[in-house]
Order: C-alpha cells, then sequence, then structure tokens
C-alpha cells in the first residue's frame, strides 16, 4: 500500500472538520477547537522558538518561518506575539463578534494584532490549501505572506518559489497525514534553493514518517525524532474516533499510550536538517542548550 493511500485510510479514523476548515474567518473553527482542547500550538510553540534562537545566531536577517497547514494564522500569532492558545479561544468567541460580518472580525484582529509587540524578530509565511483561511490570516496581518496551494495535486507557482528561497526554517503541527511524500516533493526543491532550511514536524503517531524520512534524505537531510516525549493534540471527538485511532496504532505496530487509552490524540517531533547541522548537534544537545 502507497504511504498516501495509508494516510487516506488513517484519516477515515479521524473527525472531519473540513467543513468549518475553510471559513471566511475563525469564529466557527475555533469553537470546535475548543471543545476538543486543542493544544499542539501551545506545545510546539517552544520547541520552535528553540530552533528559530539557534537560527537568529547564525544570521543577521530575521528568521523566515514557513508553517505548513498554517490555516488561520495560529502558530504565527503564537509565535510572532508571545500569544497562547487559551488568548486565541478568548479572542475569537468574544461575544462581540457573534453578530459580526467577516469583514468586521477581520478589523477586528487587524486593531488586535497592530496593538501587540512582536515578541520574535521573524517573518512568517503561510501555506495551506484553505484558501479562505490563508486570506484571513494574512489580511489581519498575522501573516507576511500567505500560499494557498494543494501540494498534493498542484505544483508551486513561480512566485511561490521566490517567496520560499528565503526559508530558514518549516513548521507544521498537523497537517501530516494530509500532506504525504507528494507534497514535500513539490515543496522542497523551492525551500532548497539557497541554504537548506531546518523543518520540524509534529506527526500524529498514527501516521508513519518513513515515506516523508526518505523524500527529504534525497535533498541531504537527516531526520531525528525527539526520543521520550509526545505532545498532546487534542481529545478524542467521539467514542468511535477513539476506538478507531486506538485500532490504527496497534494495527501499524504501536502500543498506545495511557494518554491515547485515557482520550488524548498524541504526537511526537521530528526535526530535519542538513546532514552537517545534525552530526555538529544532535537533536538532544539542540533542544537542551
Amino acid at each position: 500500500m502507497s504511504a498516501d493511500n495509508a494516510f487516506e485510510d488513517i484519516n477515515e479514523s479521524k473527525a472531519n472538520m473540513d467543513y468549518i476548515y475553510n471559513e471566511s474567518d475563525p469564529r466557527a473553527y475555533f469553537q470546535e477547537l475548543k471543545k476538543l482542547a486543542y493544544t499542539i500550538p501551545d506545545a510546539a510553540k517552544p520547541i520552535f522558538q528553540q530552533l528559530i534562537t539557534h537560527l537568529q545566531r547564525r544570521q543577521e536577517r530575521a528568521v523566515h518561518v514557513l508553517d505548513l497547514g498554517c490555516s488561520y494564522g495560529v502558530n504565527a500569532a503564537l509565535l510572532k506575539y508571545d500569544l497562547s492558545m487559551h488568548e486565541l479561544y478568548d479572542h475569537w468567541s468574544d461575544r462581540s463578534l457573534v453578530q459580526s460580518a467577516p469583514e468586521d472580525v477581520v478589523a477586528h484582529d487587524r486593531h488586535f494584532i497592530d496593538n501587540l509587540d512582536e515578541q520574535e524578530d521573524i517573518v512568517v509565511t503561510g501555506l495551506d490549501q484553505a484558501e479562505s483561511a490563508v486570506a484571513f490570516a494574512k489580511e489581519s496581518g498575522l501573516l507576511d505572506e500567505g500560499l494557498a496551494v494543494n501540494l498534493e495535486i498542484s505544483s508551486l507557482s513561480n512566485t511561490a518559489t521566490e517567496i520560499l528561497a528565503d526559508a530558514d526554517l518549516v513548521t507544521s503541527t498537523g497537517c501530516v497525514g494530509y500532506m504525504t511524500e507528494k507534497s514535500f516533493e513539490r515543496l522542497l526543491p523551492a525551500v532548497t534553493q539557497g541554504r537548506s532550511p531546518w523543518i520540524g514536524n509534529f506527526v500524529l503517531r498514527m501516521f508513519p514518517f518513513d515515506a516523508i524520512e526518505e523524500t527529504l534524505a534525497k535533498f541531504g537531510y537527516v531526520t531525528e525524532r525527539l526520543d521520550g516525549q509526545t505532545f498532546v493534540q487534542r481529545n478524542f471527538a467521539s467514542a468511535d474516533e477513539h476506538e478507531q485511532v486506538l485500532d490504527q496504532l496497534r494495527d501499524g505496530g504501536i502500543d498506545p499510550t495511557s494518554g491515547e487509552v485515557e482520550g488524548q490524540l498524541l504526537a511526537e517531533f521530528y526535526l530535519s536538517r542538513p546532514k552537517a547541522d545534525a552530526v555538529a548537534m544532535p537533536i538532544e544537545r539542540l533542544l537542551q542548550a
């Protein structure tokens, strides 16, 4: 079975949120995420911050971050403005916004963001197939650049390829599984035009990373998994989802943890870097420094 077919089968076990993923603003999406205690961006934030700090030491310009599966600019909000998921839940569930038109929500967010201090010297480009979500994140000011493209079926435009040439760090907190090695095969020529960026992926444990790791290796990358640590993505949406994911884990030869058994989707962290960087400072030492 090919990797993309395997991912398709695994995705059948997960709750489908496509119906709210590409709205004109994030209110409905965040309402559902809050119910499920979606928290993976909070868990990823300190690791991404450590990577950004290391990269800042190596260069004089701002670190350019490419966030895959960026949706409404959540990781950009946490990294650029030191916000938390709790603060975003409060912000996008503000009762004053309940009857607001989408354009008013954009204006509300623009005012909110304009009054925040940027905590990190970074530039964030977001990439996602959800065109409306990317447009919101760009218009509100969370993203510096936004690219709406489904790399599973489409190639990058010349303009997008030029934008991605500056990437220093590629991040994702949940898109692996929807993005397979096909997406990385289309992405890597663009982001490796200059110096190859570091690539950090948080991957749900039932999704195999092997095919993506092999694709990265073709471009000179060494991939390390942060051993001994898992990260909560969210609670299961239903008993059916819980049961099916546990079955997927066991079918893949993975023993579910107590967290998964008790009701939480868990992810692991994979860091892919050029071989020289990985050899000079292995992941455990990098993230403890």
